[in-house]
């Protein structure tokens, strides 16, 4: 059976390298259920198993045209496959030394010294006249930057202007509207 499956995946590879998108996917939709099979016999019931046969395809996409079609197909596979896995136990156990694991989380704002919703909406009230007193154009660049959170290049495209000046639109405007603030708060 196993020469049978090895050969019919070595076909399938064969006319995906050309071209054929049918038997490509083919390939793919034959091979999940067996990576989740050899994901889980190396470590059954963790959470990510699907992100990990994921990588796995990714990779297998990304070097098929590395396949040497005279060669069986099996073997070339798991050596992707054993070397993600190797990925994913150096990843976890990187994620695991760095992880503290609390059995149960403190409360937030537990303090006196929590903000009440009145001072929050204060402060929201401070940040939009702070906003609105700015020129147009930084405040169209905190808009997009700060508030709707686009990068630096979208906020670039999307105004016509380059990223360097977005930069410094965005740092006067942050700077103006901090003085205003420790001013408008120094008044009361």
């Amino acid at each position: 059976m196993r020469v049978e499956q090895d050969e019919r995946w070595r076909a399938f590879m064969r006319s995906a390298q050309d071209g054929d998108r049918l038997a490509y996917a083919t390939l793919l939709s034959e091979l999940v259920p067996m990576l989740r099979r050899l994901v889980n016999l190396k470590w059954p019931n963790i959470a990510d198993d699907e992100d990990i046969v994921q990588e796995i395809l990714v990779s297998l996409h990304k070097f098929r045209h590395t396949y040497d079609r005279n060669r069986p197909f099996t073997p070339w596979l798991l050596t992707i496959a054993k070397r993600r896995m190797a990925d994913a136990a150096r990843s976890r156990y990187a994620r695991n030394a760095r992880e503290i694991v609390v059995d149960r989380m403190p409360e937030t704002f537990s303090s006196a010294h929590a903000k009440t919703k009145h001072e929050t909406s204060d402060e929201l009230e401070a940040l939009r006249k702070a906003l609105a007193t700015l020129p147009p154009g930084q405040r169209q660049a905190v808009e997009l930057l700060k508030i709707e959170s686009l990068s630096l290049e979208e906020a670039a495209y999307a105004t016509g202007k380059s990223v360097a000046s977005l930069k410094v639109s965005v740092h006067r405007a942050l700077r103006s509207m901090r003085q205003i603030m420790e001013r408008d708060h120094g008044r009361r």
